[in-house]
């Protein structure tokens, strides 16, 4: 299945989109899909473990993904 992931800041910039698509299996798992998107050509500049959230919840690695889902990288966010 197709997943639309959405990019922020860097992430974006690194990608050169605010969004990308990539192919899982039905049934997949946020960890999974982290490791396609780690395998596009830019992924790999992403850190080991960035947030995640879907339909704007935080996700943890064993979560599965569904067609539909709103699927978001959030980059580390620092403040002072």
């Amino acid at each position: 299945m197709e997943v639309r992931v959405l990019l922020f800041a860097s992430y974006a910039d690194a990608f050169g989109s605010p969004n990308v698509s990539v192919t899982v299996r039905e049934g997949a798992t946020v960890k999974e899909l982290l490791a396609r998107v780690k395998e596009m050509a830019v992924g790999h500049s992403l850190p080991p473990a960035p947030l995640i959230a879907i339909n704007q919840e935080y996700a943890a690695p064993g979560d599965v993904v569904r067609a539909g889902d709103e699927v978001a990288l959030i980059p580390p966010v620092a403040g002072g």
